[in-house]
């Protein structure tokens, strides 16, 4: 259950109070997600989700996540919109953390991939990217590159007790990236974490984005790369190459990629399958035994890292 800071009635009701949406009917624990507490309520005017933003996240971002989302809701993004209190804030503390309301999106997250989610998601985040473009504010992506190798060292010692020679292979992989990361791609506002589980689909059509909680100012084809490995894989190491160019072909269709962003896209790709194979990693091996959350498998994405270690280039991917 990640639900980490409970609510009681009578704290829930005067948060309530303190907007337009009329008294809490019913109040659900959500158990998906591993970063932040999270709530279904049904009011009076209607269903919402409450987030009470944990440790893990740093409340000076706030504004930017919040920002964001009702900057791409009022652009067409589907996507939660964050409500304004009676003093027109969207941010405020409830049980001692800081919380907001955002709207509820109807839909659910595809729990079997199929390249026709793939087509629809490649329009979705070209769509996304574009309505970001004006958005005045800026984040540093802080798992980006400079991050990955401190977040390697406070974790390196125990790699080997996951997988066998992990940490030598780790270190090798991070040096290449750091010597031949890309360079002056375009950037803009990217989701940085658009996994299945934060896609909703109604009818086969999506109905909502969610989770902005790692949005960031980054290079584009970055956050593409992301959505490959997510997305376009069967299993570990066994890319779907029919997934992958249903993805890119309609990510291009609506923003038209530049050759540069196609030749970066295998070393995107496996920065970005190095990312999660840390933040899994450092979850592995710091979550204690009868934790709420369960960490997941690290390993998933080192079998990704080395298919995208291996490929010549961008054909690779489906890419003409």
């Amino acid at each position: 259950m990640a639900v980490y800071t409970e609510v009681s009635d009578d704290a829930l009701d005067a948060f309530l109070e303190q907007y337009r949406v009329g008294r809490a009917l019913s109040c659900k624990g959500i158990a998906e997600g591993v970063e932040n507490s999270n709530y279904l309520v049904q009011t009076e005017t209607g269903p919402l989700i409450l987030t009470l933003y944990e440790k893990r996240v740093d409340p000076g971002d706030l504004p930017f996540f919040l920002g964001l989302m009702d900057h791409l809701a009022a652009r067409g993004i589907p996507c939660p919109t964050p409500v304004r209190g009676r003093d027109g804030e969207t941010l405020r503390l409830l049980a001692g953390r800081p919380a907001a309301l955002v709207s509820f999106l109807s839909g659910m997250w595809p729990r079997h991939i199929t390249p026709h989610h793939c087509d629809r998601l490649g329009t979705a985040l070209a769509r996304l990217h574009a309505a970001g473009r004006d958005f005045p504010m800026t984040r540093r992506n802080g798992l980006g590159l400079p991050d990955w190798r401190p977040l390697f060292d406070r974790c390196a010692d125990h790699a080997d007790e996951v997988h066998p020679g992990l940490a030598a292979e780790l270190d090798r992989d991070l040096a290449d990236l750091e010597a031949g990361w890309p360079v002056g791609l375009p950037t803009g506002v990217i989701h940085a974490d658009l996994f299945p589980d934060n896609v909703f689909f109604l009818r086969d059509e999506i109905s909502g984005l969610i989770d902005f909680y790692f949005a960031c100012t980054d290079f584009l084809a970055y956050d593409v790369a992301v959505c490959l490995n997510a997305w376009c894989f069967e299993r570990p190491g066994e890319l779907n190459v029919t997934k992958a160019r249903r993805l890119l072909d309609r990510y291009r269709a609506t923003r038209p990629v530049t050759d540069a962003e196609v030749a970066a896209l295998p070393v995107l790709a496996q920065g970005a399958a190095i990312r999660f194979l840390l933040t899994r990693l450092y979850d592995w091996v710091n979550t204690p035994p009868g934790a709420l959350v369960k960490p997941k498998d690290p390993l998933e994405y080192l079998h990704i890292l080395r298919f995208h270690r291996g490929v010549d280039g961008a054909a690779a991917y489906g890419l003409a």
